[in-house]
């Protein structure tokens, strides 16, 4: 078997590889020849070279990141790709898919996820795979689960090694479909805490749901296809030791499917409660206005005899000064017209209240 994989050079060491801000003039950063289950070299090799070798047997995994339209046309040249697939592997899908080429060339496109905490927010990235009896080649763009652990566990397996390319198939998709728990729980953290919020009466921001339930339908989107391409390359394997290992990625990739699903579902229902918080919170400021509104009608009620009567006698002080020589007359005028109003008033007040405490009476 022959084994190439190119990628960042930071995945063969710590630390961020240079040739991820500048490329450099090698674009392999490491080719494995496998047959019979082993490595069968320890360096890189050539492109030619590793093409060249799948004429002696087993085939050849080409890791690319972000690769330029002329490195990947120098590919489809080597390697005898479809323009159609390789114009695939250049764009950016939503979900996951595969198509099958002629000369037994599939073409299986994955999405890959990673959680940002701090942001809320999934990243998404892309490793678009060529899979041949010869040869397999990944071309990963944006944020990508990294292979360098999928082909190191493939190696510690080497009957798995033996069945072929699918081999690499399935490494990489346990390798994406592991990735996704992490999602999964990062989602699950912050659905908590909003969960939390609402259901204890407190108001929630509103945007913070729906960015959440956004982020969860788009992961999902993310997931749920993949459950058919999984399918998909379960039928098609012809390896039979393969087969307990795609169901087995079939089985954690379903139990991704449910959660999100769930996630999705659950915030819709935050939503709603947190809608509704909203409205009692509405409402009891309603009432709150009301309350002042009242206070501030009656003390403008208790206040209108007085300025009845500083208007009447404002406006009639020398008819009141010529007409007004006893003190019956002053009590007549001027008391008078201003116990009449209070007294009209206590009346409204206490009718008023006695409606209030009827209509209680009648609720309870």
């Amino acid at each position: 078997m022959i084994f190439v994989m190119l990628g960042r050079c930071a995945m063969l060491g710590s630390g961020i590889c240079p040739s991820y801000q500048q490329r450099g003039p090698g674009m392999i950063i490491d080719c494995a020849h496998y047959q019979d289950g082993r490595r069968r070299d320890a360096g890189a090799m050539p492109l030619e070279e590793a093409a060249a070798r799948r004429g002696q047997g087993g085939f050849v995994w080409l890791g690319l990141f972000e690769p330029s339209d002329e490195e990947l046309a120098q590919v489809r040249d080597t390697f005898g790709l479809h323009e159609l697939a390789v114009e695939d592997a250049q764009n950016f899908h939503m979900r996951p898919k595969t198509e099958l080429y002629d000369q037994d060339v599939r073409l299986v496109i994955l999405r890959t996820a990673r959680y940002d905490d701090d942001a809320e927010e999934v990243q998404f990235g892309e490793i678009s795979v060529f899979l041949a009896p010869t040869f397999v080649i990944t071309v990963r763009q944006g944020v990508a689960s990294e292979l360098r652990g999928a082909r190191q566990r493939l190696e510690q397996r080497p009957e798995l090694l033996a069945a072929g390319s699918w081999s690499a198939l399935w490494a990489i998709l346990d390798q994406v479909v592991d990735d996704y728990a992490p999602v999964v729980a990062g989602l699950e953290r912050d659905i908590d805490q909003i969960e939390a919020t609402v259901f204890s009466g407190t108001v929630a921001p509103t945007e913070r749901i729906y960015s959440l339930r956004r982020v969860a339908t788009n992961f999902y989107h993310a997931v749920h296809p993949l459950l058919a391409v999984v399918t998909t390359v379960e039928r098609a394997a012809e390896s039979p030791q393969l087969q307990p290992y795609l169901r087995d990625v079939h089985d954690h990739l379903l139990l991704a499917n449910e959660e999100v699903a769930a996630q999705r579902d659950l915030l819709g229902t935050v939503l709603e409660a947190n809608m509704a918080v909203i409205s009692v919170e509405q409402t009891k400021v309603s009432l709150r206005q009301n309350t002042t509104m009242e206070q501030l009608t009656i003390l403008a009620t208790i206040f209108l005899p007085l300025t009845f009567i500083t208007g009447f006698f404002g406006q009639n002080f020398a008819w009141l000064v010529r007409h007004i020589s006893s003190y019956a007359e002053f009590i007549v005028y001027g008391l008078g017209g201003l116990i009449v109003p209070l007294a009209l008033l206590f009346l409204w007040l206490r009718r008023r209240t006695v409606h209030a405490n009827t209509a209680v009476r009648v609720r309870d």
